[in-house]
């Protein structure tokens, strides 16, 4: 992990996911925040960037997959990882369709869920990576563009 904290937002109805999860990846050096329903979920991500939010398909108040088209499209880098008791193929294919980045089966082990995080921080990195290569590269051809007309 790099020297700036990496945010997590974890989004679910359960206290107990929510307090398990984030007392274990706060001491794994992350910064942590919690909502317990898509309206908290949306404000949260509306008021400050997160790297990756782990967000329940289940929610009292919006289905977890509208709630991934919203974020997605608010921060289409966030990288977003649903959490389900209530896994089958048809949501699992929907939610991945609609922008999430992978899909874990409740109960998840805290370890699973770390080992997942990590994996989506560094595919992150490496898009950011690409896309400043992808710029560098568009500078570099158009200084040469405009350096070979005006020797024309």
């Amino acid at each position: 992990m790099s020297a700036e904290k990496k945010k997590i937002l974890l989004i679910d109805d359960d206290e107990n996911i929510l307090s398990t999860l984030k007392s274990y990846l706060l001491r794994i050096g992350y910064a942590v925040e919690t909502a317990k329903n898509g309206k908290e979920a949306l404000e949260a991500s509306a008021n400050q960037y997160f790297n990756v939010a782990v967000v329940d398909l289940v929610l009292p108040d919006i289905p977890g997959t509208q709630l991934l088209v919203r974020m997605h499209s608010g921060t289409p880098r966030m990288r977003k990882i649903i959490l389900t008791g209530h896994a089958t193929m048809d949501n699992a294919i929907e939610t991945l369709n609609l922008g999430a980045d992978t899909y874990l089966m409740k109960p998840v082990n805290p370890k699973e869920l770390l080992r997942v995080i990590e994996e989506q921080l560094a595919k992150q990195q490496e898009d950011t990576t690409v896309t400043e290569e992808k710029m560098s590269d568009f500078i570099d051809t158009k200084i040469k563009l405009r350096d070979q007309e005006r020797t024309v």
